[in-house]
């Protein structure tokens, strides 16, 4: 909000601007200009001094000329008609001798947000980009693009796309990587920027000439070439091997990742890029700047899937540091879980054991878990860690100690005996939810091996009024009806109490509920009730294989220098359909184009589908799955290609069989009405080649009798491929008839 006297203070600099006296002293006159910048920042309405701001932009001052297209730049939106008097001055300094003036006037320039404004920029722009000065060529490519967005939905101009394409082969490499920039920007909805070999080639030969920055840019674009023989492939990743080991990680992960994604049929020059760069994410991951580091852990993570020993020599390089903030050591904890090998346990459990009495609570407890994922293959040495954490009585560390037992007895049953062994006389320090449930666990299901089990549960039955969470009383009825059905002289009477009081008092519907199941299930006799409540019990002879089975590269290879190694997805879904048929559109104009930059633009505008062979079928198939917000957001954003209705009945069966059905024949499926819904509908989706298929079924009202037994397809398609529907639809057909009458025999 403008503070008190601002009109005074907007007078004031207006009759200095129009004092003639310090117009005369150029020094002085900057002053009140810098002024008026410093009052615009702080809220001042100064809009009225634009046309006395717009005279001072006619000197040879560099520092007053930006200061004045700043003013331009942030009032233009709010005085569109005297913006249009500032663009006579703007159109001249484009034409100015000095390159810093015209590239200065041409930011500026595109930095107008008014209507009308592209008619006047539209030569400036064209006349910048064959400028001999560099400069102005970097700011009038990246002004195509901001022309663009101004304008959206208007139609490319082919002749701007076409001298873009011909900036690629510019001197200056940041007018090459800006064109880059345009282009995709320019072109989306075609695809973005065609990379052909001509212009791959080009690009890996400029990378030595950009900055870091660049070179992470322009590695990404590379992703979308494919190479045309292996010859080519290996004389590609010769010229990428060096970046490998860049000093800057984001280009280090963008050559990984091209690495990863164009070796994709040669795993073992895959395992040796991974090999060479184990060093720079070594030391990525012990970078001082906490981000970099933590980007660097959950790189090395997703290249532990597939190489787990790769880093085992060097798991000292993520015991934590004392100064390392949580979410770093969190990470650092899983990543020593899965290097811990007979040569390194006991110094890992060692190093782990000390961080379970560490002052915060989350990362003691994640401690613990971490030695009892170890312990499922070296049971014995993380047994007696956790045994003595129980003796230090805390009660944080009991309850993530106990909630360790339940999982290590139901991975590792040969741990059992020690484990009932231990957990006698804990429940006295246990006072959170998770700790109880897993106690209570423990004695329902290996009571007969704990002999303090029935007193222990008399103790929670006692105290069940004052008990809070319903999930302690629930799991409270279950470990009491097993712990009868193995001990029941000592049950007997507590059990009794426990059912009266979840029956008669109890408020919660679920605890009721629970209490009345059991209830019945005893009375059908205790043989009916153990078949029930216990199941096979595991063989103690059995044990946990060591780690996890490798995983191909090409599981993870995707996301790799992504946010979604970051987030802890396995790739980012989001944008899967759109990637695809991208891929499949560059695929085509690959074979067409060449490095002409007329040739190139006439594709990039005009893409032609993929044709499809007539006599050959296409075949339906799953690929990655799509998530509920992806299929939304393509089933708005596309349009509907192809309806027909089937002279078929819905489909009664439930939706988990008809969910099942349909991934026999590679058709995934999202959603389905109720079966008693009206309208019913369902949403599916698959794929065929490049193209990605969406379909709605729908049944409408009963009062229309024209439509009575009778399914509406509606498919929509990315990119469009007729062949793919007439599969799609012959295989939905079939589906659903199989149904049918599967349906009427029975």
């Amino acid at each position: 909000m403008p503070y008190f006297g601002s009109e005074e203070v907007v007078k004031d600099l207006k009759r200095a601007l129009s004092n003639p006296n310090i117009q005369a002293d150029r020094l002085r006159y900057r002053n009140y200009i810098t002024r008026v910048i410093r009052s615009m920042t702080q809220g001042l309405d100064v809009s009225s001094l634009f046309m006395d701001m717009v005279k001072a932009s006619a000197t040879v001052d560099i520092v007053q000329k930006k200061l004045v297209y700043l003013y331009m730049v942030t009032y233009a939106g709010h005085k569109p008609d005297l913006a249009l008097l500032a663009i006579n001055t703007l159109r001249k300094d484009c034409a100015d001798p000095n390159p810093m003036v015209r590239g200065l006037a041409l930011r500026n320039m595109c930095n107008l947000r008014m209507p009308g404004i592209t008619e006047y920029i539209q030569q400036p722009i064209l006349n910048g980009l064959r400028d001999k000065a560099s400069y102005v060529r970097r700011v009038a490519v990246l002004g195509c693009a901001k022309m663009h967005s101004l304008q959206p939905n208007t139609e490319i101009d082919p002749s701007m796309v076409n001298e873009l394409y011909a900036l690629l082969r510019d001197q200056d490499p940041v007018v090459m990587v800006n064109c880059l920039r345009a282009l995709e920007e320019i072109l989306r909805d075609e695809g973005g920027v065609v990379i052909n070999k001509p212009i791959a080639h080009h690009l890996l030969n400029r990378l030595k000439d950009l900055d870091s920055w660049a070179q992470s840019e322009v590695l990404t674009f590379l992703l979308r070439y494919r190479p045309r023989s292996d010859d080519e492939l290996f004389d590609i990743l010769s010229l990428l091997d060096g970046f490998l080991h860049s000093a800057h990680a984001p280009v280090m992960a963008a050559t990984l990742r091209l690495f990863l994604h164009l070796a994709a049929a040669h795993p073992a020059v895959q395992a040796d890029a991974l090999t060479r760069a184990r060093g720079p994410l070594l030391a990525t991951c012990g970078s001082a700047s906490r981000e970099l580091c933590f980007a660097g852990l959950c790189h090395v993570q997703q290249v532990l899937r597939s190489q787990p020993a790769l880093y085992g020599s060097h798991y000292k390089r993520f015991f934590c540091g004392y100064s390392e903030p949580g979410y770093i050591k969190f990470r650092k904890m899983e990543i020593l879980v899965e290097l811990v090998n007979d040569e390194n346990v006991v110094l890992v459990l060692e190093e782990l054991k000390s961080y379970c009495t560490d002052v915060s609570t989350e990362l003691a407890q994640a401690a613990i878990a971490a030695i009892g994922r170890i312990g499922r293959t070296y049971t014995e040495k993380c047994l007696d860690i956790l045994t003595g954490l129980l003796a230090l009585k805390q009660e944080h560390i009991t309850s993530a100690v106990i909630q360790t037992f339940r999982d290590l007895v139901w991975f590792c049953p040969q741990s059992t005996g020690p484990v009932c062994k231990a957990v006698e006389g804990c429940d006295e320090t246990l006072q959170d939810n998770e700790g109880k449930q897993a106690l209570l666990w423990l004695l329902g299901v290996h009571g007969e091996r704990i002999s303090s089990a029935p007193y222990v549960l008399e103790g929670f039955i006692d105290t069940l009024k004052v008990e809070l969470s319903s999930l302690v009383k629930m799991e409270l009825l279950s470990a009491a009806v097993k712990l009868f059905l193995s001990r029941p002289a000592e049950m007997q009477d507590m059990l009794g109490r426990l059912f009266h009081y979840c029956i008669e008092e109890e408020a919660d519907m679920c605890v009721r509920d629970r209490a009345v199941l059991y209830y019945r299930l005893l009375q059908s006799g205790p043989d009916k009730t153990r078949s029930v409540l216990l199941g096979p019990k595991s063989d103690p002879s059995m044990t946990v294989l060591a780690g996890r089975p490798e995983e191909p590269v090409s599981l993870w290879a995707s996301s790799f220098n992504t946010l979604g190694s970051l987030c802890g997805t396995e790739a980012c879904l989001e944008n899967v359909s759109v990637e695809l048929s991208t891929q499949q559109l560059h695929r085509a104009e690959e074979e067409e184009l060449g490095f002409d930059p007329a040739e190139q633009s006439l594709s990039a505008a005009e893409p032609e589908a993929p044709s499809c062979d007539a006599e050959a079928e296409p075949n339906l198939t799953t690929g990655a799955l799509i998530s509920h917000k992806a299929f939304e957001r393509l089933w708005l954003e596309l349009q509907v290609v192809h309806q027909q209705v089937l002279e078929i009945p819905r489909p009664t069966d439930p939706p988990e069989m008809l969910h099942a059905a349909f991934q026999l024949v590679k058709v995934q499926t999202l959603a389905f009405s109720r079966p008693e819904a009206v309208p019913w509908k369902a949403y599916m989706y698959s794929r065929s080649g490049g193209t990605v298929i969406l379909a709605e079924l729908l049944q409408r009202a009963p009062e229309e009798p024209e439509n009575e037994g009778t399914l509406l397809v509606s498919v929509k398609q990315q990119p469009e491929n007729k062949q793919a529907i007439r599969c799609f639809i012959s295989v939905l057909k079939s589906v659903l008839q199989t149904l049918s009458s599967h349906t009427s025999q029975h």
